[in-house]
């Protein structure tokens, strides 16, 4: 199998869906720029161009708002999934399992393997860190993309204003305006419904090959077995 082949074939995934995100990330520029250009012009000022609108407050906001409530659902999943269980679905671990599970399951310090990671063989502060980097990582980039949208939109929502000729606010009042908790609740309660549908649906219903879903033939009941 050549290099490229193998390549391929084992960051599939990660190629697959980072192909998709650039491809809709450049279909929501070009249809968010043909959007904003038709209001430009009802609202009698000048269209403008796609550099420009790549690096106006309104594309920013719309795209930050959606990666923090992304970043969120993630977060609260790994940290729910650590104490709460769901019995016959393979989303959650095993009833059994609830908690931080003993050192010798999870294989660190004196129970790590040859092929463990470094700071996971190592008791101390690596380990303490490195047991929970996914979460922080997680939880910084969600910090990080809700910070954004929250100063980009109060950019644009200031920018409407003015056209306007209205008063601007501060970014602390624009914290409290319904504006930015409405744009921050339509993204998390969506992201909350389709975790919650993943996580009952694979009770019952099955994706052969799929490791998201049980194997085919077993169990409603069985709990935390992937296909």
């Amino acid at each position: 199998m050549s290099r490229l082949r193998t390549l391929l074939r084992d960051q599939g995934l990660t190629l697959f869906f980072g192909t998709l995100f650039v491809l809709t990330l450049v279909g929501q520029a070009l249809t968010g720029l043909a959007y904003f250009n038709e209001e430009q012009r009802g609202a009698g000022l000048e269209p403008v161009t796609l550099g420009q609108y790549l690096t106006s407050s309104v594309f920013a906001v719309d795209v930050a708002e959606n990666w923090q409530s992304e970043y969120l659902q993630f977060l609260l999943f790994l940290f729910a999934t650590v104490w709460l269980v769901q019995k016959g679905s393979p989303e959650s671990k095993k009833v059994e399992d609830v908690g931080r599970e003993s050192d010798e399951k999870q294989k660190v310090a004196e129970h790590s393997t040859p092929d463990s990671p470094a700071w996971a063989r190592v008791r101390g502060w690596r380990l303490s860190v490195y047991s929970h980097s996914l979460s922080l990582v997680m939880g910084t980039l969600f910090a990080l993309s809700w910070l954004a949208q929250s100063i980009t939109g109060a950019t644009a929502y200031n920018e409407a204003r003015l056209r306007e000729l209205e008063d601007t606010v501060t970014w602390t009042q624009y914290l409290g305006l319904p504006e930015f908790w409405n744009r921050t609740f339509q993204n998390w309660q969506s992201e909350f419904l389709a975790v919650a549908s993943m996580v009952v649906l694979a009770i019952y219903l099955r994706e052969r090959g799929s490791p998201e879903s049980k194997p085919v033939g077993s169990s409603h009941e069985t709990t935390g077995v992937e296909g």
